[in-house]
């Protein structure tokens, strides 16, 4: 199948880098997930997905990598005045789902749905597959979608849609644009990217995602395959899906691996991309769907597409969509020119499970073993320590490292939440306030390198405990 693209050949931006239209087809393979190997997850509550993959990149070497140089988000704010939504709320009026809802909804919302093109310098590479020399010619390398928050521009979209970009166009309402990135949020997979010169366009009208009803009608709005304009309907098959990948798992080096499976190792950061509380659908989500638009049947965003599940690499029924409140939240602070801030309980983990908890004579079988607690964090204040298994957060059950990880990000900075903790075989009740992780972001994982169980300590345990003497990696929370 071949795409089809709205650019222009010959396109010769400001910098005198020329543009050029790829001289082969997007593969469109997407990196896949093996459903028979998932992530640890939580089937019985139904809080985790196991198996997940981007859905956006079509080409599969343009994740995360080189994209530092737009993570130029500054504490000046660049657009602390901006009104993101539209101003005004319009009640849709159909006479039948069946008839002409679709209809009218797809006529409110296309034009807030942008359709995003990727350009990266062609590289030379030398015997051994090494990058040499740039020739200096920017060619589309992938493509996604974006949502427009504002009548001067600012566009909200995934950041693996953007990452590792050198220019960006995109075309909003039959138009297109130059487009620069504001900054990102890696760990969301949020990114803000602002339009040059535009004004005048249609911000899409801005819904809640905090009270959704498990079967109402939605439609997913995007750019599939690099079809701009498509649309599709389906329901809200569920609420409160998280995962957790990993940015080593998001780099695959055949390009399908697990997690994203099209990212570029070198350029990883370590740390982890986290989606808490995600909203599944069945309406259709395909490569370049990403960072797309879900509306509901009154055409307000209630979420932003960004990854299925499928053994296929495209549709398959099961897709998700990062929640409005949670994204718009990031992209106002990145706007602002802040540096987008989560909830953190100033811990490293590592999961407890049945084996090593009968191999060590552990109290319980399950929960998120404390590593070490920082000094002035939340934790430190409410009385947490090293070795404590927290098996409970505001009354659901944790099981695993992760899904404390997923139930802290799906707080805000300055919440109290409730922990149930064993300590030496003691069942406690410890009240929280949650930091921000503002000071942490560069460091979301704790890694130690001794394979030999020469550190000292709780780290000496922890090596031995969780990870059988080899290198240890913990998750922070």
């Amino acid at each position: 199948m071949t795409d089809q693209f709205n650019n222009q050949n010959g396109y010769t931006p400001q910098s005198g880098q020329p543009y050029q239209q790829p001289n082969f087809q997007h593969s469109h393979q997407q990196p896949v997930v093996n459903p028979q190997q998932p992530h640890p997850a939580k089937p019985s509550t139904g809080r985790t997905f196991g198996t997940a993959f981007a859905g956006a990149a079509l080409a599969c070497v343009i994740a995360f990598g080189g994209f530092t140089v737009y993570q130029n988000v500054t504490e000046t704010p660049s657009g602390s005045n901006v009104t993101l939504g539209a101003s005004t709320n319009t009640e849709i009026q159909a006479q039948s789902t069946d008839d002409t809802l679709p209809e009218a909804v797809a006529q409110k919302c296309l034009p807030s749905v942008a359709a995003i093109d990727v350009y990266t310098q062609q590289t030379s590479t030398d015997m051994l597959g090494r990058s040499t020399s740039n020739s200096g010619t920017l060619t589309e390398s992938s493509l996604g979608s974006g949502v427009v928050l504002s009548e001067d521009g600012y566009i909200v979209t995934n950041n693996h849609v953007v990452a590792g970009a050198d220019a960006l166009k995109v075309t909003v309402g039959g138009e297109e644009y130059d487009a620069d990135v504001v900054g990102t949020d890696e760990s969301s997979d949020i990114a803000v990217v602002k339009l040059q010169g535009a004004s005048g366009l249609t911000p899409i009208e801005i819904g809640d995602s905090d009270n959704l009803t498990i079967g109402e009608w939605v439609m997913s709005i995007g750019s599939p395959f690099g079809l701009e304009q498509s649309v599709a309907t389906g329901i809200v098959s569920a609420t409160s899906r998280s995962q957790i990948m990993s940015n080593a798992e998001s780099s695959g080096s055949d390009g399908y691996g697990y997690g994203y499976g099209y990212g570029n190792p070198s350029s990883q950061s370590g740390g982890y991309t986290i989606y808490p509380n995600m909203i599944q659908t069945d309406a259709a989500i395909n490569p370049g769907n990403s960072g797309g638009a879900l509306v509901d049947s009154n055409g307000k965003l209630i979420g932003i597409n960004t990854l299925i599940t499928s053994y296929s690499g495209n549709y398959s029924g099961v897709g998700f969509a990062i929640p409005v409140n949670y994204a718009v939240n990031i992209a106002q602070q990145i706007i602002e020119g802040k540096t987008p801030t989560h909830a953190q309980l100033g811990v490293s983990l590592s999961t407890v499970n049945s084996q090593n908890a009968k191999h060590y004579g552990l109290k319980v079988d399950s929960g998120a073993y404390i590593a070490a607690v920082s000094a002035g964090s939340g934790a430190a204040d409410a009385g947490l320590e090293e070795g404590d298994i927290i098996t409970k957060f505001d009354g659901n059950a944790v099981d695993s490292a992760s899904d404390l990880m997923l139930d802290v990000r799906s707080k805000n900075p300055g919440d109290t939440v409730t922990l149930e903790v064993n300590r030496n075989g003691e069942t406690k009740q410890l009240q929280v306030t949650l930091g921000s992780d503002e000071s942490s972001q560069a460091a979301p994982t704790t890694q130690n390198s001794s394979k030999n169980g020469s550190s000292s300590g709780s780290n000496e345990l922890l090596n031995r405990l969780f990870n059988n003497g080899s290198s240890s990696q913990g998750n922070a929370a």
